[in-house]
This record gives C-alpha cells, sequence and structure tokens, in this order.
C-alpha cells in the first residue's frame, strides 16, 4: 500500500530552518553548497533536512518533471485584485505569452497577515509549479523567495531581503514619469502643486514621490504639507484630497500617483465645489481605461502593463530554458494629455 502525503504537510525550506535554530537564507546557503557556512551550523541543517525529509521531497520533485503551469502571485487583498484594474492588465499580458508556451496560469493571493503568506509559500515550494510571477510586493510583508527551487520573476523592483541584484525583475520608469508630470504643472503656473503619494513600503510608491520631489524643489517650492498619502485605491484619493483640502486650502494642482486615486481626487474637488482644471489640474499614473471617461478627462501618466507582464512571462520563460543570471528591465512611460490638466 503506497502512501500520499498532503501538500499542506510538506516540509519547505522554511520548516528546516526553523527546526535547525538558523535564517531560511542560512539554510538555502547549505542546500545549494555555499562554502562561508561554519561546520557546526551545517551539521544542524544537513540533519533537519534528513529528519524533516526535505531532501527527499526536492529528489521527488526532480523526478517529477515540468507541471506546466506558473503561478502569478498578487501580494494584495483578493477584493483589492478585482477593484484595481492594474492586476487584470498584468494577467492578460502574462496569460498570453503562457499561453503561446503551452503552459497554465495558476493565481494565488497573499493578504497582509503573515499566517496567510505561509500556505502560499508553502505551495509555490511543494512541486505545483514550474515558476512565478509575483506583484504588488509590499515591504513590511515580504515574500523571501529567494531559497525556492523555481525561478521567479518580479514585476516592480522587488522588496526583498537579502543582496539586491539576485531577482530578475521589470519596473517601469516611475521616477521619471513622476517628475514629467510634476514639471508639466509647474511650467503650467501652477504655484502650489500637491501630491497623493502611494504606499511607501512598495517602491513603485517611492519612486513616484522621489521624482515628484525632484521637480519641486528644482522649482524651488518643497512644502511637506502639500504631500499626502494613500494606497492607490480611490476611496484613499478621496480621502487624501479631503484632508489636503483642509490643510492647503489653495492648491491649486495635484498629482496623484495611480489613477484610482487621481478618480478619487476628482470626486473630492468635485464635492468641494472646486472646478478641474480651472481650480485644481489633476495628473494620474496609469492610463487606466476608465481615466478616458472621467469629467474631465484624465491626464496621465502611462506606464506599459500589459507589456509589463508580457516582460516578465518572457524572461521567466527564458530562465525555464536555462537562463541563470538575473536580469532587469524598466520600461519607459509618457505623459499623456486629456483635459484635467
Amino acid at each position: 500500500m503506497s502512501s500520499v502525503e498532503s501538500p499542506e504537510l510538506r516540509p519547505t525550506l522554511a520548516d528546516v530552518a526553523r527546526a535547525a535554530g538558523v535564517s531560511t537564507a542560512t539554510a538555502s546557503r547549505v542546500l545549494n553548497g555555499f562554502p562561508r557556512v561554519r561546520p557546526k551550523t551545517r551539521q544542524q541543517v544537513e540533519s533537519a533536512m534528513s529528519a524533516l525529509g526535505y531532501a527527499r521531497q526536492r529528489a521527488a520533485r526532480a523526478a517529477a518533471g515540468p507541471t506546466g503551469s506558473v503561478a502569478l502571485v498578487v501580494c494584495e487583498e483578493v477584493l483589492r485584485l478585482f477593484a484595481d484594474p492594474f492586476f487584470a492588465r498584468i494577467a492578460a499580458g502574462a496569460g498570453r505569452e503562457l499561453t503561446a508556451a503551452g503552459l497554465q496560469l495558476v493565481l494565488l493571493t497573499v493578504p497582509a497577515t503573515e499566517d496567510y503568506q505561509a500556505p502560499v509559500v508553502r505551495y509555490l515550494d511543494g512541486g505545483h509549479v514550474d515558476g512565478a510571477l509575483v506583484v504588488g510586493m509590499h515591504g513590511r510583508r515580504p515574500l523571501d523567495l529567494g531559497w525556492l527551487g523555481i525561478p521567479v520573476v518580479f514585476g516592480g523592483r522587488p522588496v526583498c531581503p537579502g543582496e539586491p541584484g539576485r531577482f530578475s525583475y521589470v519596473d517601469v520608469d516611475n521616477r521619471g514619469g513622476a517628475r514629467r508630470a510634476t514639471q508639466r504643472l509647474i511650467d503650467a503656473g501652477r504655484r502650489s502643486v500637491a501630491t497623493i503619494a502611494g504606499p511607501q513600503d512598495m517602491t513603485a510608491g517611492v519612486d513616484r514621490l522621489l521624482g515628484y520631489r525632484q521637480a519641486v524643489v528644482g522649482a524651488g517650492h518643497g512644502d511637506r504639507g502639500l504631500v499626502v498619502f494613500g494606497d492607490f485605491g480611490q476611496t484613499s484619493g478621496e480621502q487624501a484630497t479631503t484632508r489636503l483640502l483642509d490643510r492647503r486650502p489653495n492648491v491649486d494642482a495635484i498629482f496623484a500617483a495611480s489613477d484610482l486615486m487621481a478618480i478619487g481626487a476628482l470626486r473630492a474637488l468635485h464635492r468641494a465645489g472646486r472646478r478641474v482644471p480651472d481650480d485644481v489640474a489633476v495628473i494620474g499614473f496609469d492610463d487606466l481605461p476608465i481615466g478616458r471617461r472621467t469629467d474631465p478627462p484624465l491626464t496621465t501618466v502611462r506606464q506599459p502593463i500589459e507589456e509589463m507582464g508580457t516582460r516578465m512571462t518572457d524572461e521567466l520563460l527564458a530562465m525555464l530554458g536555462g537562463s541563470a543570471a538575473p536580469r532587469c528591465a524598466v520600461l519607459d512611460t509618457e505623459l499623456v494629455l486629456r483635459a484635467s490638466a
């Protein structure tokens, strides 16, 4: 009689590290034969691997061959996944490439709590997929995926523990796009240019805020009271704009770090009786289709979202084909002028 082990019970490298009393990175060094590991530590890790059956699981995975599936890991709540078109467009770009390659896309979501992260990491390490595409990574709850035995490509410069440059990623020129949008507002004669910045534990949020600051400081501005924060969602943009109007009622321009936050800003400005763009100009970031139907249509920074999904997948397929060195690509952005600014 043969026994079948549940995938949920299969030991991961994190389990090995915990049993050995070391970090996951140290356990990974032992597994991959790195020389700079103390003999006592190496023995602890190897004993834990043997006790947990980790090495045998790895062998079983290798013997099983390719799964024909690739995971798209979205590090957001499920509601955000369906509310923000960004993720659907990433999936569309990735899905086309995978279909052409005869592979299946598997969608995984990673909510905020660590309790929900563990099952996803176990799934990725359980021999169910050949590789992973990861988007929406937050620095306050990063997934440490460097030790997995599958290739991983990130959408956006990753926020990951460990040494930089060890992961492949595809990003867009967030800083340059934000700087051009803000400069557009300054060149139009706007004197009080605010921003609704994105989450500062995401590289896109950090880079877009930096681009805004480069433009306003270069123009001799720099009022910290003109910076408010949101989570890239519409409601947060509306709430941030309300706070901004209370704090700086003379604001005459807003650069929002996402189109959804810009749409929230339009709603708050309309409710406050401010005309767009006469009283307050607004620029977003993304170029989502909904921005063409707002009142007024939204000036925005276009980022090639579907192309990002395509390029991520192409990189992953190259890694599956034997490419080993991590590579990064940064795609251009474009300022799209409409009636809001």
